[in-house]
């Protein structure tokens, strides 16, 4: 499951940490940061300091300048897992109204979004994808058993799970419902 809105804080803290730590890495001054990013040198100080609630369009933009993956930006220093991130990056003002990154892959080519059924007893078996290949699913109904080999993952309603598909896999249902869940395909 993914954290809750009160987690807000900490995940500015992670942006303030991560953006200063990357631009001392860059070497570039908040000023230079500024001008590569399009982002007023005003804001990235806010940023910096934890106090500026940032919309995902100016971290895009910033992680761009940077040359660094945008969970880079948000994800818990100490948490190096693209696989695990699970971390809120925006709140609306609504309550409940969030965006949470849950996982991150690089693409060389595309990805693909897929939106899966299976009934009860249903079984997708899976062939190996190329080297390099890997999938992000994340269930909204139901219960998925994923095979990876010789090993089984169930993941509920709610969970997600990224892994390397390059080797052979395959989807079922063992449960009494039918299980929906989406799946990225990242090539």
């Amino acid at each position: 499951m993914h954290k809750d809105s009160n987690q807000r804080a900490s995940v500015l803290q992670h942006v303030s940490q991560n953006i200063r730590r990357l631009r001392h890495a860059a070497d570039l001054s908040q000023t230079a940061l500024a001008e590569k990013s399009g982002v007023s040198r005003r804001m990235l100080v806010a940023i910096e300091a934890g106090e500026k609630n940032v919309s995902l369009t100016t971290l895009d933009r910033i992680a761009e300048a940077l040359d660094v993956a945008f969970s880079d930006l948000i994800q818990a220093p100490d948490n190096r897992d693209p696989s695990r991130i699970n971390e809120l990056a925006w709140t609306g003002v609504h309550s409940g109204s969030k965006a949470v990154l849950l996982a991150s892959s690089k693409a060389s080519r595309e990805v693909e979004l897929w939106e899966w059924r299976l009934e009860p007893g249903e079984v997708y078996p899976s062939e190996a994808d190329a080297d390099g290949w890997s999938e992000q699913l994340y269930v909204l109904q139901g219960c998925l058993t994923l095979l990876i080999e010789d090993q089984a993952y169930r993941l509920a309603a709610g969970e997600f799970f990224t892994f390397a598909s390059n080797r052979m896999h395959a989807y079922r249902n063992d449960g009494e419902v039918a299980v929906r869940f989406v799946r990225n395909v990242v090539i």
